[in-house]
């Protein structure tokens, strides 16, 4: 080696080079998803899901139904807390989910939606009870089922006084998509548009009544590459450091 150092110096990068240009194929051999990442490859619970889906199959375009669901279906989530400690229910916070639904409900979720009984499936079902304006009145709702309708996912910070609803502090709005079908690519796409452009429609609406949150069946994955990329930079600067410090120990 120390007789002949240039070819002990070259060959190795030379061949790490070569070798390393397969990293060009890392794009498409790459796997990201939080299930495949995350739970056993071929555990009972894929198994049983599978088995679901062969002999209980859905039709999101006609006869949908979010607790049929094998999966967690392709959905977009807004949650709505009234401001200042109070109600959903009353007039100005009930007037301003309306506007927030009428925003999210474009053209195109209109083409997208999951629909039962021939239209969309409602994403809260409070809100056909107040479609002209005026909130359901206090002591008009039970909880946690209303009706046949189950009230305990759809409002939040619930009092009620003998089993019927005085105030409720928050409301959840979820907007299911087709999940199956040809749709599911358009589904995916919509709802990576809603991420892009809901900030933007909060601030148009102007919303002084109550406070939105949103998360879509989208945003854990995006939240997991996002951490993922923001992540590589640092262990590359780390194992670069770590590779200088041992070259510089063994010259000693």
């Amino acid at each position: 080696v120390a007789a002949w150092p240039w070819p002990f110096v070259l060959v190795p990068l030379l061949l790490s080079g070569a070798l390393g240009a397969g990293f060009s194929l890392l794009p498409r051999r790459q796997a990201n998803d939080i299930e495949g990442q995350f739970t056993p490859t071929g555990g009972p619970a894929k198994a049983d899901r599978d088995l679901v889906r062969r002999h209980f199959p859905t039709d999101d375009s006609a006869r949908f139904s979010a607790p049929r669901l094998p999966t967690e279906g392709a959905y977009a989530a807004l949650i709505a807390v009234a401001s200042g400690g109070g109600s959903v229910l009353e007039q100005g916070p009930w007037l301003e989910v309306l506007r927030l639904d009428r925003a999210v409900r474009d053209a195109e979720y209109g083409r997208l939606c999951a629909r039962s009984n021939g239209s969309c499936h409602s994403p809260n079902p409070l809100l056909s009870r107040g479609a002209n304006g005026a909130p359901p009145a206090p002591h008009s709702l039970g909880f946690p089922t209303d009706s046949g309708a189950f009230l305990g996912a759809a409002l939040g910070g619930v009092e009620t006084s003998g089993g019927r609803v005085l105030s409720a502090r928050a409301m959840k709005l979820v907007y299911y998509l087709r999940e199956d079908g040809p749709g599911a690519g358009d589904s995916r796409q919509w709802l990576q548009s809603f991420l892009r452009d809901i900030p933007s429609k909060l601030r148009e609406l102007q919303l002084r009544s109550i406070q939105v949150t949103y998360f879509t069946s989208l945003s854990r994955q995006q939240e997991f590459e996002g951490n993922t990329k923001s992540v590589i930079p640092l262990v590359s600067v780390t194992y670069f450091l770590t590779i200088t410090f041992s070259i510089v120990s063994c010259l000693r």
